[in-house]
């Protein structure tokens, strides 16, 4: 008995110990306004004559940020931008000519045009419409745009305007009708018949009639858009053809409602809310307007190679008979040539195809360049969706189309040349390019890539044919550049693990060294000596490595308890080299690594910055990989990082709280307790955009939703779970805790508890919601892994 009772005297002991670790932060602290933290860099911004860089900053702590600039003369001194200089500044938006001397844009619907050699800014037009997307047509003394929906041309040298297209919103006039009821046709031949002179006149009116419609002038041609949506109307340089959209809203579409009880009318209100996950998607559609021939026709999609495939997941339902038909897809926008050839962008509606096609503009046909299949769906760096081509377009050549593709598994840049039909890749290896673009003389690429580390981004120039990358930025973490207009000097926002983004300057050239330019830090915040977690990699049952974020308290601090957090999105990256988004969630982890905890952040199966594989691990099952990954980090904390496995607790906001629901309902043998926090608990109830990628419609996936969502596994909870959610969430509705709580309810389950948040949206804004949510969460963590 003395044995036993010495070892209790030293494990409770221990836990005294423990529980009273002490540390500088506290909820109340870190959850507050963040500006305590002090002021970072955002929105960066060259002035046109490439000598200013200008950016938002609020070192005064205004109510918002303002408009602050830096000199190349003078970069110790910020300064406030009045607001008259901010209302003149060259907008980021517009067109440049060839030599790239000119540029046309918009300001508040006028049409402006900047001469850089001179420095000067001419107003050239300001009509009664707004006036928008300004481009130079091949002949650059016509500047095309768009007003009313239709597109114009502007003739610099003698300042006329010409409108081109006669588009006009909603339905054609019905032509009235003059046909005779039986009894009305029958007293006018009757009539007719009797009286001559009667008959006489209604002759010579139909006469009169005929002559009319054989020598009038023919109407201008004018297309109706009927119940469409006009959108993306571009012109072709030579001003032959315009192309557009047209958007078919779906007669299923069925929009959700949040109440809002907290509305200031003191009235309940709803919130009008997105549709669910297998709502018809709108139709997109592509029309061209032939401008000589003055009619209108559209691409034509049905031939598209693999247009009738099927999913590979049909096999899953032997029962069902399946179709093969012409999948439903969307089309982007054109992307002109200089010389006037068009290519589009064109996505199945399933997810699982991506066309790069060139038009025939004489008669709507397509010729596929590249089909990129997924048997899981179509995304990555670069990818684009329907409306948006993604990195598309063409070199100055004329001759090459360049695009993004996971063929090899990462996103790479490919060029293809139209006259040889060939595929060239651009950059190759296991990391992936993020936003490429040409040089202002076209001869080289500026690209950002992972190629140092996964948790690494730097900026490279590269030839336009595909070569040697020249790493143009050396700071450890993630560098964000914007280019001067005469690409001497970059402006970059760099920030690493534990320090804030802060705005650096560097000319473009491997050898310079980066300056400095802003130092945002308050001192309350540099008081504190933030932790930079450790990049480990643990090995999965699978065998995959998975990357991690580890946070490890001083030897003398360590309580053998654990915490795992699951960030959100799905595909997001967070065990990176740079500033997190989740900053509110890195400091309550040093927070929980001063009180002994050690803190484990994964990026799971499906987590952004990998590759194709990865990204896709989740498809047809969230919880699934995703959910086994965080199990298997909790045995390498148990194994490699000595925590007792009965003290892991687990927890996260929107997916990161759905992993927390799985964790707690399916591993309960894992994971003690957990927070799920904003939490999807039946995907079934999602939106379409996001949850048809994984997991393919309800009604024709049900199995993929029934495996991936919460709500079907509640019976398997043991631990000790904290439910947090906003009530004004449009995002993830506060229906889905209110469904998964009765369901709990119903199996008798009493482990749980409910903290709502009246006035919150999905993000939410209030520092008193932040503090008063993660007081729960680290009560929730004391309470139950500290015991």
């Amino acid at each position: 008995m003395k044995k036993v009772y010495f070892l209790f005297l030293i494990v409770f002991g221990s836990i005294l110990t423990s529980s009273a670790q002490q540390s500088t932060l506290t909820v109340e602290k870190i959850m507050q306004d963040p500006k305590w933290m002090g002021t970072f860099p955002s929105n960066i911004n060259w002035g046109a004559d490439g000598k200013t860089i200008y950016f938002h900053y609020n070192p005064e702590k205004d109510p918002a940020d303002s408009l602050y600039k830096i000199t190349l003369s003078d970069t110790e001194n910020i300064i406030k931008v009045p607001v008259e200089e901010e209302e003149h500044l060259l907008p980021s938006s517009g067109d440049f000519n060839k030599a790239k001397d000119l540029k046309v844009y918009t300001r508040n619907g006028i049409l402006f045009l900047y001469d850089f050699e001179n420095g000067q800014e001419q107003q050239l037009l300001e009509l009664g419409e707004r006036i928008s997307q300004p481009v130079f047509l091949a002949d650059e003394d016509f500047i095309a745009f768009q007003a009313t929906n239709n597109v114009f041309t502007y003739h610099r040298s003698s300042g006329k305007i010409k409108k081109l297209t006669n588009i006009i919103s909603g339905e054609k006039p019905a032509e009235k009708a003059s046909q005779l009821s039986e009894k009305e046709d029958w007293l006018k031949s009757e009539n007719l018949e009797l009286l001559q002179v009667i008959q006489e006149r209604e002759d010579k009116k139909e006469k009169r009639k005929a002559y009319r419609e054989a020598t009038k002038t023919p109407e201008k041609f004018a297309f109706y858009t009927d119940k469409k949506r006009l959108a993306n109307l571009s012109i072709s340089p030579n001003a032959e053809y315009v192309t557009f959209n047209l958007i078919t809203p779906s007669k299923e579409r069925k929009n959700t409602f949040v109440p809002d009880y907290a509305d200031a009318s003191g009235y309940t209100t709803d919130l009008d809310a997105r549709p669910k996950v297998g709502d018809e998607a709108s139709k997109v559609e592509m029309a061209i307007y032939n401008l000589e021939k003055d009619t209108v026709y559209f691409v034509q999609t049905d031939q598209l190679p693999g247009i009738k495939d099927l999913p590979d997941y049909v096999s899953d339902y032997p029962e069902r008979e399946w179709e093969k038909k012409n999948r439903s897809v969307s089309t982007s926008g054109a992307y002109f040539s200089r010389d006037g050839q068009a290519i589009v962008n064109i996505r199945s509606a399933d997810n699982k195809d991506r066309w790069i096609a060139l038009i025939n503009l004489e008669d709507g046909t397509l010729e596929t360049l590249d089909r990129q299949r997924d048997e899981a769906w179509i995304a990555g760096p670069g990818i684009g969706y329907s409306f948006w081509g993604g990195t598309l377009g063409w070199l100055p050549d004329g001759k090459h189309v360049y695009f993004q593709s996971e063929e090899t598994g990462y996103s790479h840049l490919y060029l293809y040349n139209v006259e040889k039909g060939t595929k060239t890749a651009l950059t190759e290896g296991e990391y992936e390019v993020f936003s490429p673009m040409l040089s202002r003389d076209g001869k080289h690429w500026y690209l950002t890539t992972s190629a140092v580390h996964p948790g690494e981004r730097h900026f490279y120039k590269m030839p336009v044919m595909g070569g040697k990358m020249e790493k143009l930025t050396s700071m450890e973490g993630n560098n964000q550049v914007s280019l001067s207009p005469d690409e001497k000097h970059m402006a970059i926002l760099h920030s690493y693990s534990n320090r804030p983004w802060e705005l650096y300057l560097k000319e473009s050239n491997t050898k310079a060294k980066p300056i400095q330019l802003t130092a945002g830090q308050s001192t309350a915040f540099e008081a504190y000596e933030w932790r930079d977690p450790q990049l480990i990699h643990f090995e999965a049952a699978d065998g995959a490595k998975v990357p991690a974020r580890l946070y490890t308290p001083a030897p003398s601090a360590a309580n053998g308890a654990a915490v795992i957090f699951v960030h959100g999105a799905g595909y997001l990256q967070n065990a990176h080299k740079w500033w997190s988004s989740y900053f509110r969630e890195y400091m309550f982890h040093n927070l929980l690594t001063d009180l002994g905890y050690t803190v484990l952040d994964i990026d799971y199966r499906g987590s952004a910055g990998y590759g194709r594989d990865w990204r896709t691990g989740i498809y047809r099952h969230m919880g699934g990989k995703d959910l086994s990954d965080q199990v298997d980090g909790a045995h390498y904390l148990t194994q490699q990082m000595g925590i007792d496995p009965e003290r892991i607790g687990i927890y996260g906001g929107s997916y990161g709280g759905f992993i927390t629901l799985m964790a707690l309902f399916n591993e309960a043998e894992t994971f003690s307790s957990g927070a799920a926090l904003r939490s999807v608990t039946d995907w079934a109830h999602y939106n379409h955009g996001y949850t048809s990628n994984i997991l393919n419609e309800p009604v024709n996936d049900p199995i993929a939703y029934r495996r991936s969502s919460p709500i079907y596994f509640a019976e398997g909870l043991e631990g000790n779970l904290l439910i947090a959610h906003g009530m004004v969430d449009v995002n993830v509705h506060f229906q889905d805790v209110v469904r998964l709580s009765q369901r709990l309810i119903e199996l008798g389950k009493d482990n749980w508890e409910m903290a709502v948040y009246p006035v919150e949206d999905h993000g939410f804004v209030e520092p008193s919601s932040w503090t008063d949510e993660y007081k729960r969460i680290l009560k929730l963590f004391n309470d139950t892994l500290l015991k």
